[in-house]
C-alpha cells in the first residue's frame, strides 16, 4: 500500500492549478528578494546615508498600511488571479524602469523611491489575492500541504534570492532589474494560465461597510482573531533577527560570513519544515501544536540570546525558523478554513497588515529594548515574552487551543 503522505504530496504537485500557482509564487518571491538587495546597494551607493535606506522600507510599507482594506475588497470583488497577474506585470514595468535608468546611468534616488512606492502598492494588492487563491488551487483536503509549499516558496527565495541579487549587481547594477522584470512577466503569465472550476465573486456594491467587512469578521470570530493576534504579538516580541549584526560582531565575534550564516538559519529551518509538512501534515491536535510551536520559538530565542558559540546560535535560529513555519502553516490554514470564500481576500488583507506591522514594529521594539537593556537582555526578554503570550492566548482563546483537525 503506498504511503499516504507521499501520495498526497505527489497529488498536489501534479495538480495543474497548483503547479502554475506555485511556480508563479517562486518567480515573484525571487524577484522581490533580488530587487530588495539591488535597491539597497544602489541607494546606499548613491547617498552613503542609512536614513535613505530606511526610507525605502517606509515607502514600501505605507501603501500596505493605507490600502489594506481596499486591496482586500479588490481580491473579493474581482478575479483574484487577474489581480495577481496585473500586479506582477506592474512590478515588471517598475523593474524595467530601474533597469533602463541603471544601464543608461540617469537613475536617481528619487526614481528609486518612486519605484519603491509602486512595489509597495502592488504588494498590498498582490498578497491578499494570492493568499485567498490557495484553497482554490489545491486538491480537496490538501490545504495544509498547499499552505506549507506556498510558504516554502518564499523561504527558498529568501535564501537564494539575496545571494543571486548581490552577484548580479556586482556584474552590473542594471542586470538584477532585467532578470526580475523577466521573472515578474513570467509569473504573471503563469498566474493568468490557471484554470479554476469555480470562481465565486462578491456581488456587493463597494461601500465603507463592505470594504471594512474583513475587519468586522476578524473581530467577531474568536478563532480568527486569536490566530491573527497571536502572530502579531509573538512576532512583535520575538524579533531577534533584527539584532543579528550586533550578535555577529560584538557577541559571537565573527565576520560577514558569520552574519550571512546567521541570517540563513531561520530560512533553512523553515524550508526544511516545509518539506516535512508537505509529506507529513499535522493531522490531530493542531491547536495545541500551534501553541507548542510558538513556545518552542520563544525558548529557541532565549537559547540564541545566551549562546556564545556560532554553531549553537545557528542551530537555535534553525529551530526558530522550523517552529515558526509550523505555526505559520497552521495559522494560515485555520484562517482560510474559518473564512467564507467571498471574504477571504478582505480577511487575508487584514492578516497581512498584522504580519507586516508585527515585522516592522518587532524590529523597532528589538532596537528600543536593546538600547535600554542591552542586546542579550532584550532578546531574552523577547523570547520569554513570546512564551508568555502563547500561554496567555491559550487561556484567552480556549476554542483555538482545542482545535483538533484542519478540515
Amino acid at each position: 500500500m503506498p504511503d499516504e503522505p507521499s501520495a498526497a504530496s505527489a497529488a498536489i504537485l501534479r495538480h495543474r492549478p497548483f503547479q502554475l500557482y506555485f511556480l508563479g509564487r517562486v518567480f515573484s518571491n525571487f524577484s522581490r528578494q533580488i530587487v530588495a538587495v539591488a535597491v539597497g546597494w544602489q541607494v546606499y551607493a548613491l547617498t552613503s546615508d542609512p536614513f535613505a535606506l530606511g526610507m525605502v522600507g517606509l515607502l514600501q510599507f505605507l501603501p500596505t498600511l493605507l490600502l489594506t482594506f481596499v486591496s482586500g475588497h479588490a481580491a473579493d470583488h474581482f478575479d483574484r488571479k487577474r489581480v495577481v497577474q496585473l500586479c506582477q506585470w506592474a512590478e515588471a514595468l517598475a523593474a524595467g524602469f530601474l533597469a533602463w535608468g541603471s544601464i543608461e546611468q540617469w537613475l536617481t534616488v528619487g526614481h528609486i523611491y518612486a519605484a519603491s512606492v509602486v512595489f509597495g502598492i502592488t504588494a498590498s494588492f498582490e498578497r491578499p489575492a494570492a493568499a485567498a487563491m490557495v484553497p482554490s488551487v489545491v486538491p480537496p483536503g490538501l490545504l495544509q500541504q498547499g499552505t506549507a509549499l506556498s510558504s516554502g516558496a518564499m523561504h527558498f527565495a529568501s535564501i537564494a534570492g539575496p545571494a543571486l541579487g548581490g552577484f548580479l549587481y556586482a556584474v552590473s547594477p542594471g542586470v538584477p532589474y532585467v532578470l526580475t522584470a523577466a521573472f515578474w512577466l513570467l509569473a504573471g503569465v503563469l498566474n493568468g494560465s490557471i484554470r479554476l472550476a469555480r470562481q465565486p465573486r462578491s456581488v456587493e456594491v463597494p461601500s465603507l461597510g463592505t470594504i471594512f467587512a474583513g475587519a468586522r469578521f476578524v473581530r467577531s470570530n474568536p478563532a480568527v482573531l486569536g490566530t491573527i493576534s497571536l502572530d502579531l504579538f509573538a512576532v512583535l516580541l520575538g524579533g531577534a533577527t533584527a539584532l543579528l549584526p550586533i550578535f555577529a560582531s560584538d557577541i559571537l565575534h565573527t565576520g560577514p560570513w558569520g552574519l550571512g550564516l546567521l541570517r540563513a538559519g531561520p530560512s533553512i529551518g523553515a524550508l526544511g519544515m516545509t518539506v516535512y509538512l508537505a509529506r507529513h501534515p499535522i493531522t490531530r491536535r493542531v491547536g495545541i501544536r500551534m501553541f507548542q510551536s510558538v513556545i518552542l520559538f520563544g525558548v529557541a530565542t532565549v537559547v540564541f540570546a545566551l549562546s556564545r558559540e556560532v554553531w549553537l546560535s545557528v542551530v537555535a535560529l534553525v529551530v526558530m525558523g522550523a517552529s515558526d513555519m509550523i505555526s505559520v502553516v497552521i495559522r494560515l490554514s485555520l484562517v482560510q478554513l474559518a473564512t467564507p470564500d467571498e471574504m477571504r481576500g478582505r480577511v487575508s488583507a487584514v492578516n497581512f497588515l498584522f504580519i507586516n506591522a508585527s515585522n516592522q514594529l518587532g524590529e523597532f521594539e528589538s532596537g528600543v529594548t536593546a538600547a535600554w537593556f542591552g542586546t542579550v537582555a532584550a532578546t531574552v526578554i523577547g523570547g520569554v515574552g513570546t512564551v508568555a503570550v502563547a500561554l496567555l492566548w491559550m487561556r484567552l482563546f480556549p476554542a483555538l487551543k482545542n482545535v483538533e483537525r484542519l478540515e
